[in-house]
């Protein structure tokens, strides 16, 4: 009996230092994905990633994110984190170029490095950024990544509204029913709507007019399900003057999600970066 505890014990004590922690930068196409996390019967984006691992490594492998993002949203700098044999990352860029070949054409793994064995991708992360493109005309080359509008709208009064958004607040109106998170508290340092000019606009002339590309920022220590496509179906009814900008703050003080505004395409948004401590090396989006 003895003898087999000091085996377990060893043999726990080999497997905890054979492992190594490994920082993972990626970016994918939400299009093809129902999300994120890992679901039955669905391709998502953590287990198309779990299965180019676990092929190279020949062993299961789990990987975790700097946070959920829904069907059809997209990423670009996402971060992740995952445990791998210490010998099945020799060379971490060789492992870069090999999971690119396993994985789908819609992910793109850009770094792989060694991390601190303590680093978490999700719980170590400061804060997070969301865009999302909306488009004023019919454009065929933006058709996939940004949110046609119909109808006009003030960008001015839709910033007066999204003043109401920064701080900290509990923000349960903009929530998916069924979302069990422990708290609807979220931090929002920023939110704001921007005009921008799309590569074929700026580079190839194509035919447009002030004012038909508009980009909204927001950033948060955290995310509640939905809530970035929420908020923005919200500034949208104030922006086209079926609501008024107070009526952002009155939501948060009282409302519920079926008082919002309905939620957008999940392909015009991208999940934009993360921010971390010095520690990790990665201080900025």
């Amino acid at each position: 009996m003895i003898f087999d505890i000091f085996a377990v014990l060893t043999l726990q004590s080999y497997s905890l230092n054979y492992y190594m922690r490994y920082k993972i930068k990626l970016s994918y196409d939400g299009s093809a994905f129902c999300g994120w996390q890992v679901q039955n019967n669905a391709e998502t984006v953590q287990g198309a990633l779990e299965k180019a691992f676990a092929t190279l490594s020949g062993t299961l492998v789990n990987i975790t994110g700097a946070g959920r993002t829904d069907t059809g949203v997209n990423a670009i700098n996402y971060i992740a984190h995952a445990e791998l044999p210490d010998n099945a990352v020799p060379d971490p860029a060789r492992i870069r170029y090999k999971l690119n070949a396993i994985l789908p054409k819609e992910v793109a793994i850009h770094e792989v490095s060694e991390a601190n064995p303590e680093f978490h991708a999700r719980f170590d992360a400061i804060s997070r950024e969301y865009h999302y493109f909306v488009h004023m005309h019919k454009d065929p080359f933006c058709e996939k990544f940004s949110y046609r509008l119909r109808f006009p709208v003030d960008m001015e009064r839709m910033n007066e509204a999204a003043a109401h958004l920064l701080g900290t607040h509990d923000f349960s109106c903009f929530e998916k029913t069924g979302g069990n998170n422990a708290t609807s508290i979220c931090k929002v340092s920023h939110a704001r709507w921007e005009p921008y000019s799309p590569t074929h606009v700026s580079m190839m002339g194509y035919p447009c007019t002030d004012g038909d590309y508009m980009v909204f920022t927001i950033k948060a220590d955290r995310f509640l399900r939905n809530m970035v496509r929420a908020v923005v179906g919200s500034l949208l009814e104030v922006g086209r003057g079926k609501k008024e900008p107070q009526w952002i703050e009155e939501l948060i003080s009282r409302g519920c999600r079926s008082d919002a505004g309905v939620s957008v395409p999940g392909k015009a948004l991208f999940f934009s970066g993360a921010e971390y401590g010095c520690e990790d090396g990665e201080n900025k989006f």
